[in-house]
């Protein structure tokens, strides 16, 4: 038997907030034009959001009523400063990342994991923690004593082959006015205990805001930064994470088209023989080269041999294309996770 951690943070959280913002802005220049190149980073806190990056497209963009969109969506007021610092895509880039060229829009590994834990093909703890995320949001716009900002932990005992036997410690911080904390916190323990009891898993323990009070959040409480949540937006641990963030980056870039990739080939491979439990896979791109690097694939019976065909398939543009990628929602990935089914 053996411990293990992975947690989640709510919509309202600082850095996935700047994550929302990141992909709304993504999600309007697509739409306007699919030839966007963008890579939009936000940071807010105290009073200002500074938006940041690359954009190249046909289109421009009203910054600010989207920033106060998703501000407003995510239940936090929309008095910021907002400052608009958005320049153009290199050039440079441009050279191997055009429609002619096709190239991968900048070097880097990506993983896929899919495992047989869950309908969702993914491992027992990650869904529940995604669950409780997006009742939490559904939750705090119906009752006005729940505020957006929080995250979640599951600390769970595991058998030798990686099973969730029980959860050890469920921690869950949630941003609420304090004025009904006894009842407030019930409520949360009540849901945890309904979907931990759609698995069959017990909790040991809750820990419930340890500090004893969380009423400041957002980027009163706290900075945000677009990207400093890729274990979240990932596998929460339970694989390993790629060397970039998604949120922003239109699936020229290879951090999120390669990442979407490799989860769908695991899925695939996983689902191609009854006797795997898990399968992960990574893929290596270099900016500007069309082909990946290198392709690895195993599962807990070992290693896969690769076909030259899937090198092919897994050229950005043929991504693009397969997935749909320049017709997706991004901002919706971004507030529970980037790979929920």
């Amino acid at each position: 038997m053996k411990l293990y951690s992975n947690e989640i943070v709510f919509r309202g959280h600082p850095d996935k907030v700047c994550d929302q913002i990141s992909d709304a802005l993504l999600d309007v220049y697509l739409k306007g034009d699919k030839n966007s190149r963008c890579g939009i980073e936000v940071a807010g806190g105290k009073g200002k959001i500074f938006i940041t990056g690359e954009v190249t497209s046909s289109i421009m963009v009203d910054t600010e009523s989207i920033v106060k969109r998703v501000l407003s969506d995510i239940g936090y007021s929309t008095d910021y400063e907002i400052i608009d610092n958005i320049g153009k895509q290199s050039s440079d880039i441009a050279l191997g990342t055009n429609m002619k060229v096709g190239g991968a829009g900048d070097n880097g590994m990506m993983f896929g994991y899919a495992c047989r834990d869950t309908k969702e093909l993914l491992p027992t703890a990650m869904v529940i923690l995604q669950k409780l995320s997006m009742w939490y949001d559904e939750l705090r716009k119906k009752d006005k004593r729940f505020l957006p900002d929080g995250k979640a932990q599951i600390t769970g005992l595991y058998d030798n082959y990686n099973k969730l036997i029980k959860i050890k410690t469920f921690t869950v911080c949630y941003q609420n006015r304090e004025d009904d904390r006894e009842k407030t916190d019930k409520i949360i323990m009540d849901k945890c205990r309904s979907i931990c009891g759609e698995y069959g898993i017990n909790i040991e323990k809750f820990l419930i805001n340890p500090t004893g009070r969380f009423y400041i959040g957002g980027f009163e409480g706290d900075a945000g930064l677009t990207g400093r949540k890729i274990v979240v937006d990932s596998y929460q641990s339970f694989a390993p994470v790629g060397g970039g963030a998604f949120s922003g980056k239109d699936p020229s870039k290879v951090d999120r088209s390669g990442a979407y990739k490799a989860r769908e080939i695991a899925k695939r491979i996983l689902l191609s023989n009854d006797n795997y439990k898990w399968c992960q896979v990574q893929i290596s791109y270099a900016i500007g080269k069309e082909k990946p690097l290198a392709i690895y694939i195993e599962t807990d019976r070992g290693s896969i041999k690769v076909d030259d065909s899937l090198y092919e398939e897994c050229k950005p543009r043929i991504i693009i294309n397969d997935l749909k990628l320049l017709d997706v929602c991004y901002e919706e990935k971004a507030r529970f996770g980037h790979f929920r089914d």
